[in-house]
């Protein structure tokens, strides 16, 4: 399998990086914590102008045509520099409009997002799901020529922010996706801020009435579409989490070469680098599963091997993304736990990425659940 670049993916990577460092340095998303937005739309409708928002959609929507693995270089770069635009929900709510949506319904609500006119948000979770997306008790049910929305859905990624909501329901043929406008009456939104400064919301839907052209698919048949666009989010996850590992060692490294104790440069003690040398391995890893898991997304490969692939990817971030942050933290000493300093954005944000769709223990769980898995055990 051959992992190089292609020369269009290594000019998107430094495009991406070049506007990272003019554009999105740290001290941006320090500025906008406190914001109500949280992000830009004026970078957001750049992101549409660049075509990154669309990399991975169709050609006749006003994507790219790409695939996933170019999305996920993207990500990598924007997680160097925490970037705070909601590129990650918006690929994960356009993929199940994609996978659920007509012609004519991914055109009135996909192609205004590609082109960074709108963002979009998923509304899956609920307060006793877990990790399950379908744990569902918010309910349509059938009224007049179209539909009435009842329950509450929690911790939505850019629900504070977004123009419309892919939102799972129960109805009588069962699960089901509905496209619903933030400004419906019936639409009540909280918007929360998650501890890495990013923000989201709490969403109830109060009888809020949607026309028959809402439903997204066949009625009944959403499990397997999310079961995807929540996949494409846990590799989002993976992706943005090998930038930061990445980053982070970058860091960590500079210090040790700088910092001195007793007259002489810390990173001379061989314990630390030792402890460089485990956050160098751990960050190898993250990036090589975030890889497998991005083809794997992408490929069209089966249920189970997509499955696989993206719990392996989730779990190694948990494991050596964590261990990496952590270490970072410990090697910078009494100033890396301040907040003046930006490795504990990072720490922040990975620790909220190791629980976006699905923590450590669910995604050891569904890998083991996979058909062939044995563990030695046979």
């Amino acid at each position: 399998m051959n992992f190089d670049l292609s020369e269009d993916q290594k000019m998107l990577v430094a495009t991406v990086d070049s506007f990272v460092k003019k554009q999105s340095p740290v001290t941006r998303l320090r500025k906008l914590r406190e914001d109500p937005t949280g992000w830009q739309k004026s970078v957001w409708r750049q992101f549409g102008e660049f075509g990154w928002l669309g990399v991975m959609f169709p050609e006749e929507l006003g994507g790219v045509g790409g695939s996933f693995v170019d999305a996920a270089l993207i990500l990598e770069q924007l997680g160097v520099a925490l970037v705070p635009e909601p590129l990650l929900p918006a690929l994960v709510a356009g993929t199940a409009l994609v996978r659920a949506g007509s012609a004519g319904q991914q055109q009135r609500w996909l192609q205004p997002m590609i082109a960074g006119e709108t963002s979009l948000a998923l509304a899956y979770a609920e307060a006793q799901s877990r990790f399950d997306p379908t744990d569902v008790v918010t309910r349509a049910t059938a009224h007049g020529k179209g539909w009435k929305l009842e329950g509450e859905k929690r911790w939505v990624l850019n629900g504070h922010a977004a123009d419309q909501f892919v939102v799972s329901a129960r109805t009588g043929a069962g699960l089901s996706l509905f496209l619903v406008d933030a400004r419906t009456p019936g639409v009540n939104v909280t918007p929360v801020k998650t501890m890495d400064g990013h923000h989201a919301a709490m969403v109830r839907f109060a009888g809020a009435s949607l026309d028959a052209d809402r439903l997204l698919g066949t009625d009944g048949g959403a499990a397997p579409i999310l079961d995807e666009a929540l996949d494409v989010g846990a590799a989002a996850a993976c992706a943005e989490g090998a930038g930061i590992t990445r980053t982070v060692l970058s860091m960590t490294c500079d210090y040790l070469r700088t910092r001195e104790q007793f007259g002489v440069k810390i990173g001379t003690f061989q314990a630390l680098q030792h402890r460089a040398v485990d956050m160098f391995v751990e960050t190898e890893l993250c990036k090589s599963m975030s890889i497998l898991a991005s083809i794997r997304v992408s490929d069209g490969s089966p249920p189970d091997e997509r499955r696989a692939a993206v719990s392996a990817a989730k779990v190694q971030l948990a494991v050596g993304g964590r261990q990496v942050t952590q270490q970072a933290i410990q090697l910078h000493g009494g100033i890396g736990v301040t907040d003046e300093h930006d490795v504990g954005l990072y720490f922040k944000r990975m620790h909220v990425l190791n629980t976006l769709f699905g923590d450590e223990d669910h995604h050891v769980a569904r890998y083991a659940a996979q058909p062939g898995f044995s563990a030695g055990m046979e």
